[in-house]
């Protein structure tokens, strides 16, 4: 494994000296690594891929030096149009390096290793999004010395081609990274505030004891889903009424808007997260039209399924982002009192409602995952909409 200092210092020796992306699992250490490391300015983690891709093309035409763009592969679909219709070198050709982590990866036998089911398809294609693109990869060594070679030639390709390259990485490529430093990352900022927050856990438990029978749920991605499918099996109350987004970070909103617009007279309930409510933050203002639509972001500033990095929104107040964007009912809470008040407020409105639910990071070691699968969970909930009646 190459300790991520090592290959941080690689890429400054080739003259890199921006970086912004999406954290990813697989990157979680190199993540930590900028974070610990560089100075102000010189490390965003950005709201999405796409928006990385810009932060990096406004940094070569500032500097003329080429930024580094990091990501989980899913972020792929993210990132096609600003490098097809900005940073090819048919059009402004921007040179940067992509550094992209290959969830769902095929071994030399070209088998896929075990992942998660979000990740099967987006794993299989991978490389060939790449060479759809036009863009030259390589897959990264596992050696610091052979890995650095890698970043050289791939940069000096993308000062050649005046275009993107990529360095994809595999699972446990980087060595676990211990901080040098105080962490003085916006993050804290919630804890700070208010120390006796409640897990995200014990505030979705909260959220499903209030919810009628009939109301339609759809969660995001990450642990917000794998807390509340562990919730339902211990209640033993079935899984068919809520919609595990476990792939498309950020979609989760319109997914449930889409629901309220199907059926008018369903409560839907979207359970979301802040880095993904960030991700696509412009669908606010088409979910905040829908009357019958309950929005509920657990806000911790962090990315949690993914190693806990920051987000901006430990520093906003989401709520007011909401009441900007038209939701006609807006709170933010952060105890177990003020949400259940919230929650009955909203619910009895008839109006399209969304509150804010300050929490704690983390979430507890022995956290399973969905055991039914994808196809299950579609078959269970669509099942659930068509037979039971609403209000």
């Amino acid at each position: 494994m190459i300790p991520a200092e090592a290959f941080l210092s690689a890429l400054q020796t080739e003259q890199v000296q921006f970086f912004a992306g999406v954290p990813d699992s697989l990157l979680k250490e190199l993540c930590a690594c900028f974070s610990d490391t560089l100075a102000t300015g010189q490390h965003v983690i950005a709201a999405n891929e796409g928006g990385a891709i810009g932060l990096a093309i406004g940094h070569y035409l500032a500097t003329h030096q080429p930024a580094l763009v990091y990501m989980q592969n899913s972020g792929l679909g993210n990132v096609v149009n600003p490098i097809a219709s900005l940073a090819d070198p048919q059009v402004y050709g921007i040179p940067m390096l992509l550094v992209i982590g290959w969830r769902g990866e095929l071994n030399a036998q070209g088998e896929q290793i075990h992942d998660e089911p979000q990740h099967v398809k987006q794993g299989q294609i991978t490389l060939s999004q790449l060479d759809v693109l036009g863009l030259p990869y390589q897959v990264m060594a596992d050696d610091i010395q052979a890995a650095h070679a890698q970043i050289k030639t791939l940069l000096q390709q993308a000062e050649t081609r005046q275009g993107p390259v990529a360095l994809v990485v595999r699972k446990q490529s980087f060595a676990p990274y211990k901080a040098v430093k105080t962490s003085t990352a916006p993050a804290s900022a919630l804890a700070d505030k208010l120390p006796a927050l409640h897990s995200r856990e014990h505030m979705i438990e909260q959220i499903v004891s209030a919810l009628p029978e009939d109301a339609a749920v759809v969660a995001t991605t990450g642990m917000a889903s794998r807390e509340l499918f562990e919730l339902r099996k211990a209640q033993q109350a079935g899984h068919g009424r809520d919609f595990l987004t476990v792939g498309g970070m950020g979609h989760a909103s319109q997914i449930a808007c889409g629901i309220a617009l199907a059926q008018p007279d369903r409560q839907v309930v979207c359970i979301d997260g802040d880095g993904a409510l960030l991700m696509h933050m412009g669908s606010l203002t088409i979910s905040a039209q829908q009357a019958n639509l309950l929005h509920i972001v657990l806000n911790n500033g962090a990315h949690d399924s993914v190693g806990g990095q920051p987000t901006v929104a430990a520093q906003l107040t989401l709520a007011e982002i909401a009441s900007a964007a038209g939701y006609a009912q807006v709170y933010s809470v952060s105890g177990t009192e003020s949400l259940n008040t919230a929650l009955q407020q909203a619910l009895a409105s008839g109006k399209s409602s969304f509150i804010e639910v300050l929490c704690r990071k983390g979430a507890r070691a022995d956290l399973g995952r969905p055991t039914r699968t994808p196809a299950q969970n579609k078959q269970d909930f669509m099942q659930f909409l068509t037979e039971v009646e609403y209000a």
